[in-house]
């Protein structure tokens, strides 16, 4: 019983001795080669990033005007109401309460479906950055005979880091 728990002792202090040691000297020991990258860096700063970002623009700024202009006309109609339902009868009241309720759940309902829409829309934008990232990536690893890209680390050294190489060779693509 006492070996056990000794053995346990020792499986703990070696595992934790095996969690503190730094990943990159660990992979540099073991020959491994190790590069990072900043996807949303890649997403938000390469030229297909910018295309999409105005492509989604000029597909949903319409949409997004008239949730804004449908939105503003029935605040509207509430601070009207708000001011004249004092002098209005109570069936007129009523009505018109209940008919602001229904262009208020309209337009809610409109702006889920605009959400969803650009949501949609960017996940599918994005999912053609990542495919094209990804074949850069490959290349870059096999040009500078890499074993591992690791994506968003805690903590990366400068040298380490190949995300504006990524951006460079992604921006040089047609």
């Amino acid at each position: 019983m006492k070996s056990q728990f000794l053995k346990w002792i020792q499986v703990g202090l070696i595992a934790a001795t095996f969690f503190t040691l730094p990943a990159q000297a660990f992979a540099q020991d073991a020959g491994t080669r190790v590069a990072v990258v900043n996807s949303e860096k890649v997403f938000n700063e390469s030229n297909l990033a910018k295309a999409m970002q105005t492509r989604l623009q000029t597909e949903f700024t319409k949409r997004q005007n008239e949730l804004r202009d449908n939105a503003q006309k029935i605040q509207a109609a509430a601070e009207k109401l708000d001011k004249d339902g004092a002098i209005m009868n109570e069936a007129e009241r009523v009505r018109r309460q209940r008919d602001l309720a229904d262009q208020d759940r309209e337009l809610q309902r409109k702006q889920r479906e605009f959400t969803e829409d650009l949501n949609q829309r960017t996940f599918e934008e994005r999912a053609k950055i990542a495919e094209k990232a990804n074949l850069v990536l490959r290349q870059i690893a096999e040009q500078r005979k890499l074993d591992i890209i690791v994506q968003e680390a805690a903590f990366v050294n400068p040298k380490s880091d190949i995300t504006d190489d990524v951006i460079k060779a992604l921006n040089s693509q047609k």
